[in-house]
């Protein structure tokens, strides 16, 4: 049953927007209000520590804005707003880089006169410590480090009172970029260690619900599945120009109901949303209250997927059958209303771009269909079954409505199955699923990456199976590639694999729909698509 808001109003969170507008009405408050960002949100903040192994998503996002990292991603302007852009880092609590010549060691300088939040000194023992846990700890820190080969506490060496290396066994295209996710936050460990143990050396059930940070923003208060309050760090000299961030405090606030999150931001009661259901953004456009910036997930994707394990989608033939089958454009607007770029629709013969993720050349073709049937001695058809996750359904049951009716047309009767996430995720896993709908996002954008998580490999995401032979030599050869020509035709074997084996569809990189208020500008889409509030401010 959809909450309408004359309902939501009856209830607490009437009693929260209440209490928002009557702040908002108060002259004293009115001024504070200026100065403080409200984001609206639909999740819950589970983890202060983004590494905690049952942190939700959105405490990664959190995460950036209390502490700092190394190195941090720039963002560029794009039509809508800004994006984030993996091909310029720049130093974050280290204030210069330097990279020896045969790419195998770092030297990072750290700020000078840094501090953590309790205003001590950021030491560089600090940052030893933080990377040692990163590489030791039980957390979803320790297989980012890996991706960059950086695995042992060997590794990193004080080398000045400022100075540490990090040294590499060979050249990695991803040694320093790894160093800017959520997952790689810099600890105040004098701090950490007073709350660690020795059954808790790294601190982690303490940093779990406490945070030991120096970013632009404190924790001033936190109310686990209600709300964040944090409050700017007047210290904080690490953002790219050493400026402060506009917002002096933030409020996260979570409120379960889409249509309510929508109508605060709306009212001005809030600045900030990031959950709005695709279908209630042509209506917020219209009605001009609230801005949409709809940004590309250019690092996410949507897809058809295919179990090539088992009959009948072992047969590369039948998965391309399926793939000239499917309705392209009207699943297009019919699943995300034509907001994103697609990703097929190509018509090389060559890959265009090293890039693993390009429009295809997947385009509706019924007589192409039918004739790989008929070479996989399918002609007549057979039964299969098209599955996803309850979650997606704004997006996918009228997608699902759309792949039935054209494989009917092929004598292919499909089974939509509309399945509780939990258990669509165990299937998945298991490889039980014969055809589903699948999505993902990848922080780091190199191909090689992308390919490493997404085509190789026993892992959830690779969630075809596909286990083409030559992937996993091809990126990792990639991966430690120092020539950009000779990177770049590895790529295009990869993507040459892709369309020839057709393990996915891809479909489209989906529309980042930010819901903001009509005087906040800044707002960057970012990797993990959670906020930054250090880019934002008021008009």
């Amino acid at each position: 049953m959809r909450l309408h808001r004359r309902d939501y109003l009856r209830g607490a969170g009437g009693a929260a927007l209440s209490a928002l507008m009557a702040k908002h009405s108060n002259p004293a408050a009115a001024q504070s209000r200026a100065n403080t960002l409200r984001h609206i949100t639909g999740a819950t903040i589970s983890s202060l520590d983004p590494t905690f192994q049952g942190a939700t998503r959105e405490s990664l996002p959190l995460s950036v804005n209390i502490y700092d990292r190394l190195v941090s991603m720039g963002r560029r302007q794009g039509p809508h707003g800004f994006i984030f852009d993996a091909d310029n880092l720049r130093g974050e609590l280290a204030e210069r880089i330097d990279r020896s010549s045969d790419g195998l060691t770092f030297t990072f300088h750290i700020r000078e006169g840094a501090t953590w939040h309790d205003g001590s000194p950021v030491e560089v023992q600090d940052i030893k410590w933080s990377l040692d846990r990163a590489v030791t700890a039980r957390s979803f820190a320790k297989a980012q480090m890996a991706i960059g080969s950086q695995t042992s506490t060997d590794q990193f060496t004080v080398v000045g009172d400022r100075q540490l290396q990090i040294k590499l066994d060979r050249p990695n295209r991803l040694a320093l970029l790894t160093l800017s996710v959520p997952f790689l936050p810099m600890f105040n460990s004098k701090l950490a260690q007073r709350h660690a143990g020795s059954d808790d050396p790294w601190a982690i059930n303490w940093l779990k619900d406490n945070a030991a940070g120096g970013g632009a923003y404190s924790v001033e208060s936190n109310r686990p599945g209600q709300q964040v309050v944090l409050r700017r760090n007047d210290r904080w000299k690490n953002g790219p120009d050493g400026a402060l961030p506009f917002f002096q405090r933030i409020i996260i606030q979570t409120v379960p109901d889409v249509s309510a999150r929508v109508s605060l931001v709306e009212r001005g009661d809030a600045d900030l949303t990031l959950d709005a259901a695709a279908s209630d953004i042509p209506g917020i456009e219209q009605r001009g209250r609230a801005r949409v910036l709809p940004i590309t997930q250019t690092n996410a994707f949507q897809c058809v997927s295919f179990n090539v394990r088992t009959a009948p989608f072992d047969d590369v033939r039948v998965r391309k059958a399926v793939a000239a089958a499917l309705p392209y454009d009207d699943m297009f607007t019919a699943a995300i209303f034509g907001r994103g770029q697609p990703l097929y629709g190509a018509t090389w013969s060559e890959p265009p771009s090293p890039s693993v993720f390009q429009p295809m050349p997947n385009r509706t073709d019924l007589e192409k269909a039918r004739e790989l049937l008929r070479e996989a001695g399918r002609g007549g058809g057979f039964r299969t079954t098209f599955s996803y996750p309850s979650s997606a359904s704004a997006t996918v049951d009228p997608m699902a409505a759309l792949i039935k009716e054209s494989l009917a047309r092929l004598n292919i009767d499909v089974t939509v199955q509309k399945m509780p996430d939990a258990q669509f995720t165990t299937m998945l896993v298991e490889r039980r699923l014969a055809m589903f709908f699948d999505f993902g996002t990848s922080w780091l954008t190199p191909s090689d990456y992308i390919a490493s998580n997404f085509y190789s490999g026993p892992g959830r995401w690779n969630s075809s199976g596909w286990n083409n032979p030559e992937m996993p030599g091809l990126i990792e050869q990639a991966r430690y590639e120092t020539r950009q020509d000779a990177y770049d035709d590895t790529v295009m074997r990869m993507v040459r694999h892709i369309r020839d084996e057709v393990p996915v569809v891809l479909l489209w990189h989906p529309s980042h729909d930010a819901v903001v208020g009509r005087d906040i500008e800044g707002y960057t889409y970012w990797f993990h698509r959670g906020a930054d509030y250090r880019d934002l401010r008021r008009a």
